[in-house]
């Protein structure tokens, strides 16, 4: 008897942490829309590494000078180190430009496509959007 209700708590809390997991990750179509492609080209004040994605934070200045802070989704990443990415490739400071479309709400949050590292080099973003070719970002804005 002991054991099975040992069992049963245990599949209990297994429940529970699948829940929590499951909560936290997202479709693309939950929060962004495919119709508000951005491209930003900012500063890095921060990155997240970690799951279910990895977060950016760059200060995007606008064409009248003010300064807004981005917080930009990537894949995760596990899916960014398949696409050739290290955890030591962005870094507090350096000049990016993201292609990505900005969050349902008009928010300073995108979910990138790509970025364009600060060698000139582009690299794909391991984006949750999975209507690829359809509708992509498009530059200037």
């Amino acid at each position: 008897m002991r054991g099975h209700v040992v069992a049963y708590a245990i599949a209990a809390a297994a429940l529970v942490a699948c829940a929590n997991s499951a909560f936290a990750h997202h479709p693309f179509s939950a929060e962004f829309d495919v119709n508000k492609p951005v491209t930003l080209t900012g500063t890095i004040t921060k990155v997240n590494w970690e799951n279910p994605h990895t977060h950016v934070f760059i200060d995007v200045k606008d064409p009248a000078g003010t300064v807004s802070n981005w917080k930009v989704e990537l894949g995760s990443p596990v899916a960014l180190t398949n696409r050739g990415w290290h955890r030591d490739m962005l870094k507090t400071g350096e000049s990016v430009t993201v292609d990505g479309w900005q969050a349902k709400d008009g928010s300073h949050l995108a979910n990138a496509r790509s970025l364009k590292m600060p060698n000139g080099k582009t690299m794909s973003a391991a984006s949750s959007y999975t209507g690829a070719g359809k509708k992509t970002p498009s530059a200037g804005n």
